[in-house]
C-alpha cells in the first residue's frame, strides 16, 4: 500500500495534468458540435468494425435457425405464386406506395441493444452507400428504428425501443393518428398515445405508420392493438400494441431513402418562418 502511495506522490504532477487535459476535451467535445459530430464518426468506425467481428462469429452458430426462417419464408412466397392469378402481380416488399426500389438500402445488424430505456442499433451501411440521419429503417415484418448516426460504413439506428423515439401512426381501419412511443418497460410492446376517443378502436386491429412524416411511407406494419386505456382527465386514448418485430431478434433491414425528404422540410421550415 504504501508503494502505492509513494507512486502517486511522485507521479502527482503527471496525473494532474492528464486528469486537466481529459477534461479540457471532454469540455471542448460537449460544447463544440463540430468536434461532438467528428468524435461519434470516428467511435463508430471503430466499434463498427469490432460489431461486424463478433456478429460473424454468432452467426455462424445460428444457421440452424437462419436455415428454418428461410424455409418458412420460401413457402409463404410460394403460397402467393400459386394463389395469384398473375403471378406478375406478386406484392414485391421493394414496391412500397410512393417509394421506389432504387431507393431502398438493403442492410444488416450488427448490434442491437434492447434491454436500456435508450435502446440502439448499429448496421453495416453508412455514408458510403448515401446513408444520412433521420432516414427510416424497416424489415419485412415492420419497422425498427430511425437512422441516428452516420460513418463512412457504418450507422447508428435509433431503436423503436428507445424511451425518445417518437413515430407517427394510425389505426389502420379508421386512419385515426396517434404518436408511437415506448414506456421502456416491454420489448415487445410500443405504445399509441394521442390517440381521439371518439375512434373505434379495438383489440386485434392493426397499427401502420401513419402519412404524416417524412421518415417512413405509409401504411408500413407496426403491430396490433393488445390492451387499451382511457384517460379520464383528456379525450385521448392510450393504446398498448403488441408488435409484429421480434426487436430481440433482427438481421437484414431495409433503409427507405425518400428523396424528397429535404425539399419538404425546407418548405414547411420556411412556412412556419413566414408565419
Amino acid at each position: 500500500m504504501q508503494q502505492i502511495f509513494n507512486f502517486i506522490f511522485k507521479n502527482s504532477h503527471r496525473m494532474l495534468f492528464l486528469l486537466l487535459m481529459v477534461v479540457s476535451i471532454g469540455l471542448t467535445i460537449q460544447s463544440h458540435s463540430y468536434h461532438k459530430s467528428k468524435i461519434i464518426n470516428s467511435a463508430n468506425f471503430f466499434t463498427g468494425g469490432v460489431y461486424e467481428k463478433v456478429n460473424s462469429v454468432n452467426e455462424y452458430f445460428d444457421l440452424k435457425t437462419k436455415n428454418d426462417e428461410l424455409a418458412l419464408e420460401n413457402g409463404r412466397l410460394k403460397g402467393l405464386l400459386f394463389n395469384l392469378k398473375d403471378s406478375t402481380k406478386l406484392p414485391l416488399f421493394d414496391s412500397i406506395k410512393g417509394v421506389k426500389k432504387t431507393d431502398i438500402q438493403i442492410s444488416k445488424v450488427i448490434k442491437n441493444s434492447y434491454g436500456f430505456q435508450e435502446n440502439f442499433l448499429t448496421i453495416n451501411s453508412g455514408q458510403k452507400l448515401g446513408i444520412e440521419p433521420d432516414m427510416g429503417v424497416i424489415n419485412s415484418l415492420g419497422i425498427v428504428g430511425i437512422i441516428e448516426n452516420t460513418s463512412t460504413n457504418y450507422s447508428t439506428v435509433l431503436s423503436i425501443l428507445n424511451v425518445k423515439s417518437q413515430i407517427n401512426a394510425k389505426i389502420k381501419k379508421s386512419n385515426h393518428f396517434g404518436s408511437l412511443i415506448w414506456n421502456g418497460k416491454n420489448a415487445g410492446f410500443v405504445q399509441l398515445i394521442d390517440v381521439p376517443r371518439l375512434a373505434s378502436v379495438k383489440k386485434g386491429d392493426t397499427i401502420v405508420t401513419g402519412g404524416q412524416s417524412t421518415i417512413f411511407p405509409e401504411n408500413i406494419n407496426i403491430g396490433t392493438i393488445e390492451n387499451i386505456y382511457t384517460d379520464n382527465q383528456t379525450n385521448f386514448f392510450t393504446i398498448n400494441v403488441r408488435l409484429f418485430n421480434d426487436m430481440t431478434s433482427l438481421d437484414h433491414v431495409y433503409i427507405v431513402k425518400n428523396k424528397d425528404k429535404k425539399e419538404i422540410d425546407a418548405l414547411e421550415k420556411n412556412t412556419v418562418k413566414n408565419e
